[in-house]
């Protein structure tokens, strides 16, 4: 069997304490740039491999992070956790990936496993339904959490997404403006914090407006493109024949696109589709989508800077903090049309 390499075996090639060598093989800023590069290309060279698990007992940190969402499958999460890997590298944090699917004990599962591995905290956004003692069970227990793109009442801890009441406002004013006056919903539940607001933002634009809000013209769950798709038949069978959809993401907008497209009608000059999220999708589209940008990469760089400050000590205000979101206008909205 092979000898295993020591930290004193780098110190004595280079000259150099295996305290120096042990800060710079973890990225400390104690140690000058070039032994740091130094130290680590040597370690490389003859196959050291830095042992987490010995200096996270020394540290009392293991350097892991857990990340649990709804389904990385979607771009909108893709975005959040591209950001929230860059940030998580400049903390030498590394992140284990979760999808829940809403299922609230597969959630459960996988705290229960940081915990076990002493993961330094963990980056969520709840499944439906998470009660607040679940996240407290976790702080109480040495795992600080962040929320993101969810919020859970009464939980308090820091919470990071758009503000969706507002965004969804934003859309339905822009087909008000356009001379709208029959706009439907498309997705989401009340099961989440952010259907209840997307569905009273959209509410609330069209009561001040003055139109009324029929509870046929809401059509829940759609969050995919398939669900979108499918919802086609049901959009085009509501009684008023709405000329326009607020939908819950891009995702079912482009969905409910398609669907008009195979019943040969064109979104933008039949009906007007309008999304959410405004992902890299949205702008090649057929046509373009006008959607809301939510924010989704700042939302992972403030949740991971937060949750980085909260491990070394600093205080992070428990309180939610809300993404401004932002209208972009493009072909698939237009003035109302008629349908026979």
């Amino acid at each position: 069997m092979a000898q295993k390499i020591k930290l004193s075996t780098i110190a004595d090639a280079l000259g150099v304490s295996t305290a120096t060598v042990s800060l710079a093989l973890r990225d400390s800023a104690l140690v000058a740039s070039t032994t740091r590069e130094r130290i680590k290309t040597h370690a490389r060279e003859i196959g050291y491999i830095y042992n987490r698990r010995a200096a996270s007992l020394r540290t009392s940190r293991s350097g892991i992070v857990g990340v649990v969402v709804h389904d990385i499958m979607n771009p909108f999460f893709a975005e959040i956790l591209r950001s929230i890997e860059t940030e998580l590298d400049r903390s030498r944090q590394t992140f284990i990936l979760s999808n829940h699917y809403d299922d609230l004990e597969k959630q459960r599962n996988f705290v229960d496993t940081l915990l076990q591995l002493g993961a330094d905290g963990v980056i969520m956004s709840p499944a439906i339904g998470t009660p607040p003692e679940d996240i407290r069970m976790a702080e109480d227990n040495g795992l600080p959490a962040v929320l993101i793109a969810r919020d859970v009442e009464g939980a308090a801890v820091p919470a990071f997404r758009g503000d969706d009441s507002y965004g969804t406002a934003l859309a339905t004013r822009h087909l008000i403006e356009l001379g709208h006056t029959r706009i439907a919903m498309v997705g989401g539940t009340d099961g989440t914090s952010t259907g209840r607001d997307r569905y009273q933002g959209y509410k609330n634009a069209m009561e001040a407006a003055g139109l009324s809000v029929d509870a046929a013209w809401r059509i829940p769950g759609p969050r995919t493109k398939q669900a979108g798709f499918d919802a086609t038949e049901r959009f085009l069978s509501l009684p008023g024949k709405p000329t326009a959809a607020v939908c819950w993401n891009d995702l079912s907008a482009i969905g409910l696109m398609n669907g008009l497209f195979r019943a040969g009608l064109v979104a933008g000059r039949d009906v007007s589709v309008i999304g959410y999220d405004d992902l890299e999708e949205a702008a090649i589209a057929t046509p373009a989508l006008t959607t809301v940008w939510n924010g989704q990469r700042e939302v992972g760089h403030r949740a991971a800077s937060a949750l980085v400050a909260r491990l070394n000590g600093e205080e992070v205000s428990a309180e939610q903090e809300l993404i401004h979101p932002e209208l972009r206008i493009r072909a698939s909205t237009g003035k109302p049309h008629e349908r026979n």
